[in-house]
């Protein structure tokens, strides 16, 4: 059924386009915009400090930067080997979304907070559809 993998690695292009945009839009919020940290605008939190103000743009930043490199390596990977049919990168791919969702999961048990654990449920879903629409090439050559 070759338009599963099809459909397979489309949805993943589609993920890591969307994480690789939505990074680069917090990107752009960490270094240009005023935004609120539990509901209090980093700009009170700094209380003039401007040292504390650069500290919250340059954690955001941090923040999107990674996010945007795991996006474009997932983008290699998923219009490179996976779509060629490597078993590997299947298992790479799934790798990195349970990563992505085990850390983000911990801040419950760690921090007694839930903020954010929706994004990484819905990309880890998202990245397990479109590993399984594709799980027959664990299988081997067809």
């Amino acid at each position: 059924m070759k338009w599963l993998r099809t459909a397979s690695w489309v949805l993943l292009l589609i993920v890591g386009l969307a994480v690789l945009g939505f990074s680069l839009l917090s990107a752009n919020v960490a270094y240009r915009e005023t935004y609120p940290v539990g509901g209090v605008s980093i700009t009170d939190i700094a209380s003039g400090r401007e040292v504390v103000l650069l500290g919250l743009r340059g954690v955001r930043g941090t923040a999107a930067a990674w996010a945007a490199a795991w996006a474009a390596l997932f983008l290699s990977v998923v219009l490179g080997p996976y779509r060629r049919g490597d078993v590997a990168s299947w298992w790479g791919i799934l790798a990195s979304a349970l990563v992505f969702a085990a850390v983000t999961a911990l801040r419950v048990p760690l921090l007694g907070m839930s903020a954010g654990t929706g994004t990484a449920l819905v990309l880890l879903v998202l990245v397990i559809v479109a590993l399984l629409l594709d799980v027959r090439r664990l299988a081997g050559p067809r």
